[in-house]
């Protein structure tokens, strides 16, 4: 067994491959998942290559099952789980008027659903590992735009609101248990999902993958007694 072992879904690319990469060289041991199985293998070989152990586990985590696959993979594995980072997620712009339901149904289900299935598929996990340390910590990636909802982007702004209050109601049953919960709440973040307004947005002027894997790194030095909540990452100049 590992000394420290950790979940990043949507691992294979942006912010989640950042986020694994951190916790390689941090020396954890890795279940990495994500939708496409060739992207994600291509990536777990990359953080094979840092030295770690790496799970690679196929999902589409719209499927309500996928969550307790890849917890089960894990636990199979590696038998422990110190860090959950629940990174995968998925946007699609409409109006009011445009909705497709199985676009909203989309969003739902990745965004916000398969977040918290995965807190019930791993709770007693990471409890044992909280047992030892009393720093067991559950990242979840949420967004500027559920700070400061969007329009066209209404219903992805929505589940990411869902998110940050999930995170606050996950501290006040969890945290005196030793599991700490996190809300990342970044704005444009330079990755190919943000394709779409770099046109507006020049990718320059954007935020880093690495800004956001430094906070973690962050969040992964501080005290059993230092509980952080919700980090908001913006540009300068840019308002909630």
């Amino acid at each position: 067994m590992p000394e420290r072992a950790a979940i990043v879904t949507g691992a294979s690319r942006g912010i989640g491959l950042a986020l694994a990469e951190t916790l390689a060289d941090e020396g954890y041991a890795l279940t990495v998942s994500a939708r496409k199985p060739d992207t994600l293998e291509a990536a777990a070989e990359r953080l094979r290559g840092r030295g770690v152990e790496v799970e690679a586990v196929p999902a589409n985590l719209a499927d309500a099952d996928a969550a307790a696959e890849v917890v089960g993979r894990h636990r199979d594995r590696f038998g422990r789980l110190d860090v959950l980072v629940n990174n995968a997620g998925v946007g699609i712009g409409a109006t009011a008027t445009d909705h497709q339901t199985k676009h909203v149904d989309l969003q739902l289900d990745v965004n916000l659903r398969a977040i918290i299935l995965f807190y019930r598929e791993s709770i007693e996990l990471l409890r044992a590992a909280s047992s030892e340390h009393h720093n067991a910590l559950v990242v979840n990636l949420a967004s500027l735009a559920g700070k400061s909802p969007q329009p066209w982007l209404s219903v992805y702004s929505a589940t990411k609101a869902a998110v940050v209050g999930y995170t606050v109601a996950m501290n006040k049953e969890l945290a005196n248990d030793g599991i700490k919960s996190v809300a990342l709440c970044p704005g444009f973040v330079d990755t190919d999902m943000a394709d779409f307004i770099k046109d507006t947005v020049p990718a320059e002027t954007m935020l880093k993958t690495s800004d956001i894997a430094e906070a973690v790194r962050f969040l992964l030095r501080v005290s059993p007694a230092c509980l952080i909540s919700e980090i908001v990452f913006q540009r300068p100049g840019e308002t909630i």
